[in-house]
């Protein structure tokens, strides 16, 4: 086990239909010493238009909150956001949106040490919840920087019903290639002779069962927003407790920065980046990837790259390119090194089982 004496954990997590209309009262309940302090609501415009009135509320009821329209997801305007938190005496941060605006403003809150409450708008990726928070840094570069876990989460399950179905999907899709990055990080570890933290991998892997062994898929049904919210929240307590994005992210993860980093035109999210990821890496592994692709599948998620633009020579460049977006992070890859006819086996797989459940 890893020797933690202390982990932050969120003091309330609630999901619920039309949570945000009382998302002072579920918050005050839990932290009392909040009322009437200064607050500040983070979103993107989009969003402010899309739910002006529900904003608004929420801004009247955080003590006429003042409201931030953020631009993009970069390092440089997240310290912008937290000197004037610090300038103007700000206490509590709201964030309303996407992963985008939560890192922003979960990295805001924590450089400036105020309260930071998450509100979600998609569940489409593990950024609610997780210590970490992915910002844009130079050269469309995005950097991994640890920060603190959300005081409080409020999920509004009639918001998420309403959010596009590719969001959803990039949340399951998330979720799903735990499998990958937990025996990457068995891996590493055992490459380095020290024990994971069994605690943090317990968490993960039930994050990843409880949607894996779902017997309700119907992304438009309240129960199964619920089981995939606290879902993505156990993958962010367990980067929490092991304090490293290592339950989370293995070579999975690296195929879809390889995209992010190399490829930034290819139009996929970074869920499904990662899930296309995992079924490779599950190969490599020398595990069976079929039956991971048929509940993906099962899921609608498109498992075949020719969807998103991905030739077979940019699968190739892809993997090829993965070990360099993060040389210090100890993968299968560092043991295998796929050739050109393996990854185009695997490609021509994906494509024809994706072509099949399709029929």
């Amino acid at each position: 086990m890893n020797q933690h004496t202390r982990f932050n954990l969120p003091l309330c997590l609630k999901v619920e239909e039309d949570a945000f209309s009382h998302a002072e009262e579920i918050v005050t309940e839990y932290l009392p010493g909040i009322k009437g302090q200064k607050s500040l609501v983070i979103s993107e415009q989009f969003l402010i238009d899309l739910y002006s009135e529900k904003i608004r509320d929420i801004q009247r009821d955080f003590y006429d909150a003042e409201l931030y329209t953020m631009g993009n997801a970069e390092y440089d305007e997240a310290v912008v956001i937290a000197k004037r938190i610090c300038m103007e005496d700000i206490k509590i941060v709201i964030g309303i949106g996407g992963g985008r605006v939560l890192d922003t403003a979960k990295y805001a809150a924590f450089i400036s040490k105020a309260v930071f409450i998450c509100l979600p708008t998609t569940l489409s990726n593990d950024s609610l919840a997780s210590p970490f928070a992915v910002l844009g840094t130079v050269n469309q570069n995005r950097k991994t920087l640890p920060c603190k876990i959300p005081t409080a989460i409020i999920v509004d399950t009639d918001l998420i019903l309403n959010a596009p179905i590719a969001q959803t999907l990039s949340g399951i899709g998330d979720t799903l290639a735990k499998y990958t990055a937990l025996y990457d990080w068995r891996l590493s570890a055992a490459a380095a002779g020290t024990p994971i933290d069994d605690f943090a991998d317990g968490i993960a892997s039930l994050s990843f069962d409880s949607v894996f062994h779902c017997d309700e898929k119907n992304l438009k049904s309240k129960s199964f927003i619920r089981i995939l919210s606290r879902a993505l929240v156990m993958g962010g307590l367990a980067m929490e407790i092991a304090d490293s994005t290592r339950p989370c992210s293995g070579s999975e993860h690296l195929f879809c920065h390889a995209i992010e980093e190399y490829y930034p035109q290819l139009k996929i999210s970074h869920g499904v980046g990662v899930a296309l990821g995992s079924i490779g890496a599950c190969v490599f592994q020398g595990r069976d990837e079929s039956r991971l692709m048929e509940v993906m599948l099962e899921y609608g998620i498109d498992m075949n790259p020719m969807s998103y633009g991905i030739t077979k020579d940019i699968f190739f460049d892809l993997w090829r390119k993965a070990p360099e977006t993060r040389p210090n992070r100890v993968t299968i890859l560092n043991s295998t090194k796929p050739d050109r006819a393996w990854l185009d086996e695997i490609y021509d797989r994906m494509c024809e089982t994706a072509h099949e459940k399709s029929q």
